[in-house]
């Protein structure tokens, strides 16, 4: 367009320009320079134990009693001291029947103590961190 010729409406072109924009997104390995190094140690330590240990044990003896005695009189198991008594009943015939104590169990707990030793082994373990490369300051 000249600036002596006035352009018409009709001629008169207009440019709009279109922007775009991109983005491209990636990695990339940075060196730190540091380090660390990780020492472990185990070491076994035998230990001694020494326990009591508890241990029940029972003696029973038959005791012959051989005692007529009335059915609603029948004896009861009962203690005498550390001893349980425990009637056996039997039933016998007679001209009429009767309850006779045959025999009675007495049962008395005897409780013996005995020591226990024995070695057994405990690990430990033992931690050193080593770091190197400290005077590098670290990449942005």
């Amino acid at each position: 367009m000249s600036s002596t010729t006035p352009a018409s409406p009709a001629q008169e072109s207009l440019s709009i320009p279109v922007i775009e924009e991109r983005l491209e997104v990636g990695t990339r390995i940075a060196e730190t320079g540091r380090g660390v190094r990780i020492h472990k140690t185990v070491t076994e330590q035998p230990v001694t134990i020494d326990e009591r240990l508890m241990r029940d044990e029972v003696e029973v003896r038959h005791v012959p009693v051989d005692r007529i005695v009335a059915a609603d009189q029948a004896p009861a198991t009962r203690y005498e001291g550390d001893t349980l008594v425990v009637p056996v009943l039997e039933e016998v015939l007679v001209l009429e029947r009767r309850l006779r104590i045959k025999e009675e169990l007495h049962i008395t707990r005897i409780r013996h103590e005995e020591r226990h030793q024995d070695t057994v082994v405990l690990k430990s373990e033992q931690v050193h961190v080593e770091r190197f490369d400290d005077d590098i300051p670290p990449t942005p």
